[in-house]
Protein backbone atom coordinates (compact mmCIF):
# COMPACT_ATOMS: atom_id res chain seq x y z
CA UNK A 1 0.00 0.00 0.00
CA UNK A 2 2.84 2.41 0.86
CA UNK A 3 4.52 1.71 -2.49
CA UNK A 4 1.27 2.46 -4.33
CA UNK A 5 0.86 5.72 -2.43
CA UNK A 6 4.42 6.76 -3.26
CA UNK A 7 3.91 6.01 -6.96
CA UNK A 8 0.63 7.95 -6.97
CA UNK A 9 2.33 10.89 -5.24
CA UNK A 10 5.15 10.89 -7.78
CA UNK A 11 2.73 10.71 -10.70
CA UNK A 12 0.67 13.56 -9.26
CA UNK A 13 3.81 15.63 -8.83
CA UNK A 14 4.93 15.02 -12.41
CA UNK A 15 1.51 15.90 -13.80
CA UNK A 16 1.40 19.07 -11.73
CA UNK A 17 4.87 20.02 -12.95
CA UNK A 18 3.79 19.43 -16.55
CA UNK A 19 0.70 21.59 -16.02
CA UNK A 20 2.85 24.44 -14.62
CA UNK A 21 5.28 24.20 -17.52
CA UNK A 22 2.43 24.13 -20.03
CA UNK A 23 0.92 27.23 -18.45
CA UNK A 24 4.25 29.06 -18.52
CA UNK A 25 4.84 28.21 -22.17
CA UNK A 26 1.32 29.32 -23.10
CA UNK A 27 1.95 32.60 -21.28
CA UNK A 28 5.10 33.01 -23.37
CA UNK A 29 3.05 32.36 -26.51
CA UNK A 30 0.61 35.09 -25.52
CA UNK A 31 3.43 37.55 -24.76
CA UNK A 32 4.93 37.00 -28.22
CA UNK A 33 1.71 37.47 -30.18
CA UNK A 34 2.89 40.53 -32.09
CA UNK A 35 6.42 39.23 -32.71
CA UNK A 36 5.05 35.98 -34.12
CA UNK A 37 2.74 37.88 -36.47
CA UNK A 38 5.19 40.55 -37.61
CA UNK A 39 8.80 39.57 -38.24
CA UNK A 40 11.42 39.14 -40.95
CA UNK A 41 11.06 35.35 -41.12
CA UNK A 42 7.75 35.20 -43.02
CA UNK A 43 6.59 32.56 -40.56
CA UNK A 44 5.37 32.65 -36.92
CA UNK A 45 8.82 32.61 -35.34
CA UNK A 46 10.78 34.61 -32.80
CA UNK A 47 14.53 34.22 -32.27
CA UNK A 48 16.78 35.58 -29.56
CA UNK A 49 20.39 34.96 -28.62
CA UNK A 50 22.73 35.66 -25.73
CA UNK A 51 26.50 35.76 -25.33
CA UNK A 52 28.56 35.62 -22.15
CA UNK A 53 32.36 35.47 -21.78
CA UNK A 54 32.28 31.65 -21.92
CA UNK A 55 28.90 30.58 -23.32
CA UNK A 56 26.47 31.04 -26.20
CA UNK A 57 22.74 30.44 -26.33
CA UNK A 58 20.04 30.66 -28.97
CA UNK A 59 16.29 30.36 -28.42
CA UNK A 60 13.55 30.00 -31.00
CA UNK A 61 9.83 30.22 -30.26
CA UNK A 62 7.59 29.18 -33.13
CA UNK A 63 4.12 27.98 -34.07
CA UNK A 64 3.89 24.90 -36.28
CA UNK A 65 0.77 23.68 -38.07
CA UNK A 66 0.82 20.20 -36.59
CA UNK A 67 -1.29 18.85 -33.73
CA UNK A 68 0.43 18.50 -30.38
CA UNK A 69 -0.23 14.75 -30.39
CA UNK A 70 1.68 14.43 -33.67
CA UNK A 71 4.67 16.45 -32.47
CA UNK A 72 4.84 14.68 -29.11
CA UNK A 73 4.27 11.29 -30.74
CA UNK A 74 7.51 11.47 -32.72
CA UNK A 75 9.85 13.80 -30.80
CA UNK A 76 8.89 12.56 -27.33
CA UNK A 77 8.29 8.90 -28.16
CA UNK A 78 9.65 6.72 -25.31
CA UNK A 79 10.61 3.92 -27.72
CA UNK A 80 11.71 5.74 -30.87
CA UNK A 81 12.38 9.33 -29.75
CA UNK A 82 16.20 9.14 -29.85
CA UNK A 83 16.19 7.52 -33.32
CA UNK A 84 13.69 10.10 -34.57
CA UNK A 85 15.97 12.84 -33.28
CA UNK A 86 18.78 11.35 -35.36
CA UNK A 87 16.57 11.78 -38.42
CA UNK A 88 16.19 15.42 -37.42
CA UNK A 89 19.82 16.16 -36.59
CA UNK A 90 21.30 14.57 -39.74
CA UNK A 91 19.61 17.28 -41.82
CA UNK A 92 22.01 19.90 -40.43
CA UNK A 93 24.96 20.50 -42.77
CA UNK A 94 27.54 19.95 -40.03
CA UNK A 95 26.02 16.67 -38.79
CA UNK A 96 27.87 13.89 -40.58
CA UNK A 97 26.52 10.92 -38.61
CA UNK A 98 23.98 10.13 -35.88
CA UNK A 99 23.26 6.93 -33.96
CA UNK A 100 20.78 6.29 -31.14
CA UNK A 101 21.45 3.61 -28.52
CA UNK A 102 20.39 2.48 -25.06
CA UNK A 103 22.80 1.18 -22.44
CA UNK A 104 23.84 1.43 -18.81
CA UNK A 105 24.07 5.21 -19.17
CA UNK A 106 20.51 5.45 -20.50
CA UNK A 107 19.46 6.68 -23.93
CA UNK A 108 22.33 8.12 -25.97
CA UNK A 109 22.45 10.02 -29.26
CA UNK A 110 25.95 9.93 -30.78
CA UNK A 111 26.53 12.74 -33.27
CA UNK A 112 29.57 13.34 -35.46
CA UNK A 113 30.20 17.00 -36.20
CA UNK A 114 32.24 18.10 -39.19
CA UNK A 115 32.49 20.50 -42.09
CA UNK A 116 29.77 21.38 -44.58
CA UNK A 117 31.22 19.01 -47.19
CA UNK A 118 31.61 15.24 -47.48
CA UNK A 119 34.05 13.85 -44.91
CA UNK A 120 35.32 10.58 -43.57
CA UNK A 121 34.08 9.90 -40.04
CA UNK A 122 37.70 9.73 -38.89
CA UNK A 123 38.03 13.42 -39.77
CA UNK A 124 35.00 14.47 -37.69
CA UNK A 125 34.38 14.87 -33.95
CA UNK A 126 31.90 12.69 -32.06
CA UNK A 127 29.66 14.31 -29.45
CA UNK A 128 27.79 12.00 -27.05
CA UNK A 129 24.39 13.40 -26.10
CA UNK A 130 22.38 12.03 -23.20
CA UNK A 131 18.74 11.91 -24.27
CA UNK A 132 16.11 12.55 -21.60
CA UNK A 133 12.37 13.08 -21.64
CA UNK A 134 12.42 15.80 -18.98
CA UNK A 135 8.65 16.24 -18.75
CA UNK A 136 5.64 14.54 -20.29
CA UNK A 137 1.94 15.27 -19.91
CA UNK A 138 -1.12 15.16 -22.18
CA UNK A 139 -0.60 18.82 -23.06
CA UNK A 140 3.13 19.46 -22.66
CA UNK A 141 6.52 17.82 -23.14
CA UNK A 142 10.18 18.69 -22.84
CA UNK A 143 13.08 16.73 -24.31
CA UNK A 144 16.72 17.43 -23.43
CA UNK A 145 19.86 16.35 -25.27
CA UNK A 146 22.95 17.15 -23.20
CA UNK A 147 26.63 16.51 -23.91
CA UNK A 148 29.45 17.13 -21.46
CA UNK A 149 32.07 17.94 -24.08
CA UNK A 150 32.62 18.76 -27.73
CA UNK A 151 35.44 19.76 -30.08
CA UNK A 152 38.10 22.32 -29.18
CA UNK A 153 37.31 22.51 -25.46
CA UNK A 154 33.64 23.28 -26.02
CA UNK A 155 31.37 21.75 -23.39
CA UNK A 156 27.91 21.68 -21.82
CA UNK A 157 26.10 21.26 -25.11
CA UNK A 158 22.33 21.40 -24.81
CA UNK A 159 19.56 20.97 -27.36
CA UNK A 160 16.20 21.24 -25.62
CA UNK A 161 12.71 21.28 -27.05
CA UNK A 162 9.51 21.99 -25.18
CA UNK A 163 6.06 22.14 -26.73
CA UNK A 164 2.44 22.80 -25.87
CA UNK A 165 -0.78 22.54 -27.85
CA UNK A 166 -2.53 25.78 -28.83
CA UNK A 167 -5.74 26.72 -30.62
CA UNK A 168 -6.33 25.70 -34.21
CA UNK A 169 -4.86 22.24 -33.66
CA UNK A 170 -1.37 23.74 -33.74
CA UNK A 171 1.70 23.48 -31.52
CA UNK A 172 3.87 26.14 -29.93
CA UNK A 173 7.56 25.14 -29.74
CA UNK A 174 10.51 26.47 -27.79
CA UNK A 175 13.92 25.28 -28.97
CA UNK A 176 17.12 26.04 -27.06
CA UNK A 177 20.64 25.46 -28.41
CA UNK A 178 23.57 26.35 -26.18
CA UNK A 179 27.13 25.45 -25.26
CA UNK A 180 30.12 26.72 -23.29
CA UNK A 181 33.72 27.07 -24.39
CA UNK A 182 37.22 27.47 -23.02
CA UNK A 183 40.35 29.12 -24.36
CA UNK A 184 40.84 26.71 -27.28
CA UNK A 185 37.24 27.13 -28.36
CA UNK A 186 37.47 30.92 -28.10
CA UNK A 187 40.61 30.97 -30.25
CA UNK A 188 39.08 28.64 -32.83
CA UNK A 189 35.93 30.77 -33.11
CA UNK A 190 37.96 33.97 -33.43
CA UNK A 191 40.06 32.38 -36.18
CA UNK A 192 36.94 31.20 -38.04
CA UNK A 193 35.23 34.59 -37.71
CA UNK A 194 38.37 36.39 -38.90
CA UNK A 195 38.75 34.21 -42.00
CA UNK A 196 36.09 32.14 -43.79
CA UNK A 197 33.37 33.28 -41.41
CA UNK A 198 34.18 36.97 -41.59
CA UNK A 199 31.16 37.84 -43.72
CA UNK A 200 28.69 35.60 -41.85
CA UNK A 201 25.79 37.21 -40.02
CA UNK A 202 22.91 36.20 -37.82
CA UNK A 203 19.27 37.30 -37.82
CA UNK A 204 19.14 40.01 -35.15
CA UNK A 205 19.22 43.52 -36.53
CA UNK A 206 22.32 45.49 -35.64
CA UNK A 207 21.63 48.71 -37.51
CA UNK A 208 19.87 51.79 -36.20
CA UNK A 209 16.48 52.99 -37.43
CA UNK A 210 18.17 55.36 -39.91
CA UNK A 211 20.06 52.58 -41.70
CA UNK A 212 19.15 52.36 -45.38
CA UNK A 213 19.92 48.64 -45.53
CA UNK A 214 19.26 46.11 -42.79
CA UNK A 215 22.40 45.17 -40.92
CA UNK A 216 22.67 42.02 -38.83
CA UNK A 217 24.85 41.00 -35.92
CA UNK A 218 27.92 38.95 -36.73
CA UNK A 219 30.49 37.33 -34.51
CA UNK A 220 29.68 34.51 -32.15
CA UNK A 221 26.06 35.58 -31.64
CA UNK A 222 25.54 35.38 -35.38
CA UNK A 223 27.12 31.93 -35.28
CA UNK A 224 24.77 30.58 -32.62
CA UNK A 225 21.73 32.16 -34.29
CA UNK A 226 22.49 30.44 -37.59
CA UNK A 227 22.86 27.04 -35.97
CA UNK A 228 19.78 27.45 -33.80
CA UNK A 229 17.80 28.27 -36.93
CA UNK A 230 19.24 25.28 -38.79
CA UNK A 231 18.17 22.96 -35.97
CA UNK A 232 14.71 24.49 -35.84
CA UNK A 233 14.25 24.14 -39.59
CA UNK A 234 15.35 20.51 -39.28
CA UNK A 235 12.57 19.89 -36.74
CA UNK A 236 10.02 21.58 -39.00
CA UNK A 237 11.27 19.69 -42.09
CA UNK A 238 10.99 16.39 -40.22
CA UNK A 239 7.43 17.13 -39.10
CA UNK A 240 6.46 18.26 -42.59
CA UNK A 241 7.57 14.97 -44.12
CA UNK A 242 5.45 12.78 -41.82
CA UNK A 243 2.54 12.95 -44.25
CA UNK A 244 4.66 11.34 -46.99
CA UNK A 245 4.85 7.58 -47.41
CA UNK A 246 7.77 6.02 -45.48
CA UNK A 247 9.82 5.44 -48.64
CA UNK A 248 9.55 9.13 -49.56
CA UNK A 249 10.14 10.73 -46.17
CA UNK A 250 13.92 11.08 -46.37
CA UNK A 251 13.72 12.78 -49.74
CA UNK A 252 10.95 15.05 -48.46
CA UNK A 253 12.88 15.96 -45.30
CA UNK A 254 15.97 16.89 -47.30
CA UNK A 255 13.94 18.94 -49.77
CA UNK A 256 12.00 20.67 -46.99
CA UNK A 257 15.16 21.57 -45.07
CA UNK A 258 17.10 22.88 -48.06
CA UNK A 259 14.17 24.93 -49.38
CA UNK A 260 13.58 26.42 -45.93
CA UNK A 261 17.21 27.45 -45.47
CA UNK A 262 17.25 29.06 -48.91
CA UNK A 263 14.55 31.46 -47.69
CA UNK A 264 17.37 33.08 -45.69
CA UNK A 265 20.32 33.02 -48.12
CA UNK A 266 22.18 35.90 -46.43
CA UNK A 267 22.55 33.77 -43.30
CA UNK A 268 22.18 30.13 -44.30
CA UNK A 269 23.19 29.50 -47.90
CA UNK A 270 26.28 27.30 -48.08
CA UNK A 271 25.97 24.71 -50.86
CA UNK A 272 23.80 23.96 -53.89
CA UNK A 273 20.70 21.79 -53.71
CA UNK A 274 22.12 18.80 -55.57
CA UNK A 275 25.36 18.88 -53.59
CA UNK A 276 23.46 18.95 -50.31
CA UNK A 277 21.03 16.17 -51.21
CA UNK A 278 23.72 13.84 -52.60
CA UNK A 279 25.91 14.39 -49.52
CA UNK A 280 23.06 13.72 -47.13
CA UNK A 281 21.94 10.56 -48.91
CA UNK A 282 25.46 9.20 -48.52
CA UNK A 283 25.63 10.20 -44.86
CA UNK A 284 22.22 8.70 -44.13
CA UNK A 285 23.23 5.44 -45.81
CA UNK A 286 26.49 5.39 -43.83
CA UNK A 287 24.75 5.73 -40.51
CA UNK A 288 22.58 2.72 -41.26
CA UNK A 289 25.67 0.50 -41.31
CA UNK A 290 28.31 2.04 -39.02
CA UNK A 291 28.08 2.28 -35.23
Amino acid sequence: MLAILVVCWLCHGLLALGADDASSLRDKYQSLTQQLKHNQFQRPLYLESAESPSALKGDIYAVVDYPFATVSGVLNDPAHGPANWCDVLILHLNTKYCHASTGSNGDMVSVNIGRKVEQKLADTYRVQFHYRAAATSPEYFQVDLNADSGPLSTKDYRIALEAVGISGNRTFLHLTYSYSYGMAGRIAMKTYLATIGSDKVGFTSAGGPSSEQTEYIGGVRGLVERNTMRYYLAIDAYLGALSSTPDKRLEQRLTNWFDATEQYPRQLHEVGRQEYIQMKYKEYERQQTEQ
